[in-house]
């Protein structure tokens, strides 16, 4: 476990630089200059050779992401801010706050976000798939079916603003989508989310109903689960000991992708419901051209789902004894 744990984490570094090489070369394709952006009206050419080098960017691209690469793992000095200490991502350049500290403020919103829909799409998908996989062939199933397959086919955005407009606007139900710490109201937590994680779930509700179904129908036609019954093993130690096992596995692999994108960001529901997180912070950095926080933004994303595919990847020897993780 441990040599599998260390190439895999050698892996993911290797994967988060070569991102961060990308993200850094396609900034600067685009014909934006953040400096000529920050110098105003009254600009000279004098003033400007200064902002460049308040903000780092007065030297050949390839040294500007080796001082980045270097002010993560050692610190860095910049002119203007003073010394930042490591693990330092820069300074915005937008709003010349310290990048790390920003989405530090910004991540408990995306992650109760995440949590929050994840603990209710996975309820309600593997229980409707569950159900529709013990009634094959009988209304249930065909409703649960059905109900997924129109699920699938919506947007966020579309759900979002409907959900809005009715729940919100015109019956009054759900509070307004927004974000108060659980430590200060756990009540105003859990209302002014509500709304978002009840839209997330009916998207990927819908995909896990008919996963889980067409896993367990799957794993109920196999051999090992007929030999169990022949047993005389009850219908309930069948399922959960026998079948329910054998379909995790799929399940456990698109539940670790889909997490891992939603804590790095779930762009579209966060500027859907005006939600301050790392979503929307990406969104903000893109438009304001900000390559330290967009930088940031995209470590963090890439790292999320990297790291959850680490973490697949070793409870699958827990899940099914015949992989082996060597």
């Amino acid at each position: 476990m441990s040599r599998f744990l260390v190439r895999r984490i050698l892996g993911a570094l290797v994967i988060l630089l070569i991102i961060s090489a990308i993200t850094f070369g396609l900034f600067y394709a685009i014909p934006r200059d953040p400096a000529m952006m920050s110098c105003g009206k009254n600009c000279t050419p004098d003033a400007l050779a200064q902002i460049r080098k308040n903000l780092g960017i007065d030297s050949p691209v390839p040294v500007q992401f080796w001082h980045w690469l270097v002010g993560i793992f050692a610190g860095r000095d910049y002119a203007g801010y003073g010394y930042c200490d490591a693990p330092c991502l820069g300074y915005s350049f937008a709003n010349r706050e310290p990048v790390l500290g920003t989405i530090m403020d910004r991540l408990p919103t995306t992650l109760s976000l995440a949590f929050g829909a994840a603990v209710v799409f996975l309820v309600l998908g593997i229980g409707a798939g569950m159900l529709a996989a013990l009634k094959q062939g009988k209304f249930l199933d065909k409703f649960a079916s059905s109900a997924s397959l129109l699920g699938s086919s919506l947007q966020i955005y579309f759900v979002g603003y409907i959900a809005m407009f009715f729940l919100v606007s015109k019956l009054g139900l759900l509070s307004q989508p927004s974000y108060t710490p659980i430590t200060e109201d756990p009540g105003a937590w859990v209302s002014g989310l509500l709304l978002p994680w009840l839209t997330l779930a009916i998207i990927f509700t819908a995909n896990y109903t008919r996963m889980t179904r067409s896993q367990l129908v799957e794993e109920l036609s196999e051999d090992y689960v007929r030999t169990a019954r022949a047993k005389g093993l009850s219908r309930a130690n069948v399922f959960f000991r026998f079948a329910w096992r054998g379909a995790m596995g799929p399940i456990v692999t698109v539940f670790g992708i889909d997490l891992g994108t939603l804590i790095g960001g779930a762009i579209i529901t966060e500027t859907t419901f005006s939600m301050q997180g790392v979503g929307r912070l990406a969104v903000d950095s893109v438009n304001k051209s900000d390559l330290p926080m967009l930088l940031g933004v995209t470590i963090l994303s890439a790292g999320a789902i990297v790291v959850f595919n680490i973490v697949v990847d070793a409870v699958y020897a827990l899940i099914d004894p015949r992989i082996r993780l060597a």
